[in-house]
């Protein structure tokens, strides 16, 4: 039997919650994850899982086993990976969350860029809006805007970016262009319903809100990118979400004298678990381009 890889196996079981899940993340049968449990356990000679028609869970033993396992597996990772050197590049998978419209837009066309100088290393990208769980869907980083809702997760704060009111211009030139926050009452607006529908704005230190009225709200960022660029009403955006548009001008900022908060871009890691090279690596490749991008806007 393969220690490390009983070990990783065994990780990949706690964490997952089950011998199924853990069988996926690894690419392997599940009849190969209870073998090298029970293995485990026989070498151990102790009862690491409780298993039952319901749940499973670590025993105490079994507890105390995975938090040791966990930060060996990581150190030989890490050590492997100082003996290589940086100029070996990056090996293995790596597996990324990322909001869909963010992630077509900003990422995807600079991954070549990222693979180009890892060659031994595979990626696979969960595009998804919504907030997953890191550690049952095997993820090493998740990039997430805005607040954070988990304040006990592992994260680094990569950009800081602007927010727009944005619209194209056949929209603006059928309704005409709002002059103040309070003239958007008698626009269309597309809501996203994840956040709110009333925008604060600030002019220098004037603020105030407009709530705002639409006819379509939507439940994905790509919808709301849609809309606009279909000439539906304008909305409030991510700068990043329309940095195409906004460079060429098929898109324009509305109230461009009033401002928005910003918000944040974050890399997220599994909590209780360090965060490992490739996932460092991937965190500040997306820092680099974000810094270019901002630099250029």
């Amino acid at each position: 039997m393969d220690r490390l890889q009983a070990m990783t196996t065994f990780i990949r079981v706690v964490d997952t919650g089950s011998f199924s899940a853990a069988a996926r993340q690894l690419r392997i049968g599940q009849p190969a994850v209870s073998k090298a449990i029970a293995q485990l356990e026989d070498r151990l000679q102790v009862r690491l899982l409780v298993r039952s028609s319901h749940a499973l869970s670590p025993t105490n033993a079994g507890l105390r086993f995975y938090e040791r396992a966990r930060l060996a597996i990581q150190e030989v990772d890490e050590a492997e990976q100082e003996a290589r050197g940086a100029g070996a590049g990056l090996s293995g998978r790596l597996r990324v969350s990322a909001a869909t419209t963010f992630a077509r837009l900003m990422i995807i066309p600079r991954l070549p860029e990222f693979l180009a100088k890892h060659p031994s290393l595979d990626i696979d990208v969960l595009l998804d809006d919504r907030v997953i769980d890191l550690v049952a869907e095997g993820i090493d980083i998740a990039l997430r805007m805005g607040t954070l809702s988990d304040s006990t997760a592992i994260a680094r704060k990569l950009a800081t970016g602007g927010r727009s009111v944005v619209a194209t211009a056949a929209y603006l030139a059928r309704t005409g262009l709002p002059k103040t926050p309070a003239d958007l009452a008698h626009h269309h607006a597309l809501v996203y319903s994840q956040l709110d529908d009333t925008w604060s704005f600030r002019k220098g230190d004037v603020k105030t809100t407009a709530a705002v009225r639409g006819r379509v709200r939507l439940s994905a960022a790509e919808g709301i990118r849609a809309g606009v660029l279909a000439d539906m009403g304008l909305a409030v955006t991510s700068d990043w979400m329309f940095a195409p548009e906004l460079a060429s001008g098929a898109v324009r900022r509305v109230l461009p004298d009033w401002t928005l908060p910003t918000i944040d871009l974050w890399a997220v890691f599994p909590t209780g678990r360090l965060a490992s090279a490739k996932a460092r690596a991937f965190a500040e490749f997306v820092e680099d381009i974000l810094s270019v991008e901002s630099a250029a806007t």
